[in-house]
């Protein structure tokens, strides 16, 4: 007898677990029917490309879709676009949805959530749950699309930016790139979770750029004309005169539809799934509406990453198809850059800073360690600057940071590695790293810092 898999929502985690469980139950001698409701008409996209698509970058919103909806369905998924689930009945186990105005039931044996995350829009910024006029997020390709045409309408708007994070920024360079003036609020600092000086460092970057960057500054507000246009940006008692308003202030898991269905939420509104993925009997879960077991701190944290969402949806589906697979956590590991006229700057970081560090308990040291990407007598040297965090206790690294210029943050995944593997600064320190002068120094950077914090460590 086949079994029914239904599965909610079409991107990172929900088509990679629809997928993997076809190819797993094939391998397993099983039998599976796969059906996806996603409530928009866009699957298996790339929502890190669009601040690319928006800049120019990348040429095309087609350039960001993996997979369409008609190849899912040649591939064997039932994949319904325009199914917007209304509720859940784990018990009966049947999922209510509203798909051409009518609602419908669908029984299932199987059930996988991968609806992601909402952005974060406060009430001032929207009336009945549509953003005003001249606001807006960047989360899907419809979003792109509208803020694609925003700016390429006309150049020299002033664009104001609510956010100082990986998003903030990157639309920041977008926005400079299509010729607009930009300002960027942020509530504290630049990648708040950043070393102070790696932060400062950012935010003098973008203003070498011509970004106005406002710290300490939260955005509450936004006045309209009497045409209903966008006058200006309210942030406590000061006025910004602007024409855009870009919401970047995070997300929020996205799972209001589970009120009342007996799947276990926490406080934050996440799943908690096991490393197998599942959350509840016959529920899976996967992707932004869910925590992650956090490797360094062995606790639950909301990291919404699609590196993370890939992988569990293909956990959950070799699962559902008979096989064994499970997620292993993750460390939080991310990456960006600022690139513009006037400045170039690479970031990144993975595990703990000393803050959290700290508060989880560790007696934590940090070392900041300054440098070149390669050889100093090289034309490609560029400044880079590594913070390391370590516990005293036992010697282990706990997390890392990296900001410089081309070349730079990439040497995170070295540190993301050490992470994974419980290694100490005295074990990175004396690994076997490449060198050559067009790529590092003959202590690459990484070696020399770890060195300088197993010795501060003892």
């Amino acid at each position: 007898m086949s079994t029914r898999i239904v599965v909610i929502g079409a991107d990172a985690t929900g088509m990679s677990a629809a997928h993997q469980a076809l190819r797993s139950a094939r391998s397993h001698g099983r039998e599976v029917e796969v059906t996806v409701l996603e409530a928009t008409e866009h699957t298996s996209y790339s929502a890190c490309g669009l601040p690319y698509w928006i800049s120019g970058e990348v040429p095309s919103g087609d350039d960001l879709v993996a997979r369409s909806p008609e190849q899912h369905r040649a591939m064997g998924v039932d994949l319904r676009t325009g199914a917007r689930v209304l509720r859940v009945d784990a018990e009966r186990r049947e999922v209510r949805y509203r798909h051409g105005g009518a609602e419908q039931v669908l029984g299932y044996d199987e059930l996988v959530i991968a609806t992601g995350a909402h952005p974060i829009v406060p009430a001032w910024a929207q009336v009945e749950g549509v953003a005003k006029p001249g606001l807006g997020v960047v989360k899907n390709l419809d979003d792109g699309a509208l803020w694609l045409d925003r700016l390429t309408a006309s150049s020299g708007r002033h664009v104001v930016i609510a956010g100082g994070g990986y998003v903030g920024i990157e639309m920041a360079e977008a926005a400079l790139a299509r010729g607009h003036r930009v300002t960027l609020a942020a509530r504290s600092r630049l990648l708040s979770m950043l070393e102070p000086g790696m932060s400062a460092l950012l935010a003098d970057t973008l203003k070498a750029a011509g970004v106005e960057v406002l710290l300490d500054t939260a955005v509450d507000g936004v006045d309209h004309d009497d045409q209903g246009r966008l006058r200006a940006v309210l942030a406590g008692a000061r006025r910004i005169e602007a024409d855009y308003l870009i919401l970047a202030l995070g997300v929020v898991p996205a799972t209001e539809f589970l009120a009342g269905s007996g799947v276990p939420l926490t406080e934050r509104g996440a799943l908690r799934p096991d490393p197998s993925g599942r959350v509840a009997p016959g529920v899976w879960a996967g992707g932004d509406c869910c925590e992650v077991r956090h490797r360094v701190l062995d606790d639950w944290r909301y990291l919404p990453l699609g590196t993370h969402a890939n992988k569990m949806g293909r956990a959950i589906g070799e699962n559902l198809g008979g096989g064994e697979l499970v997620f292993p956590g993750a460390l939080g590991s991310a990456i960006t850059r600022f690139s513009a006229p006037g400045g170039y700057l690479e970031v990144a970081a993975t595990g703990l800073n000393l803050q959290q560090a700290r508060a989880a308990g560790f007696d934590a040291v940090e070392v900041v360690t300054e440098g070149t990407t390669a050889s100093g007598y090289h034309p490609d040297a560029a400044p880079i600057r590594i913070s390391l965090v370590g516990d005293r206790a036992t010697g282990r690294l706990l997390g890392g940071q990296v900001l410089g210029g081309r070349g730079a943050a990439k040497r995170i995944d070295v540190v993301a590695m050490a992470l994974w593997s419980n290694l100490t600064a005295h074990d990175l320190a004396w690994a076997d790293l490449a060198y050559a002068p067009p790529f590092a120094t003959a202590w690459e950077i990484i070696s020399l810092a770890s060195r300088r914090l197993a010795e501060r460590l003892g």
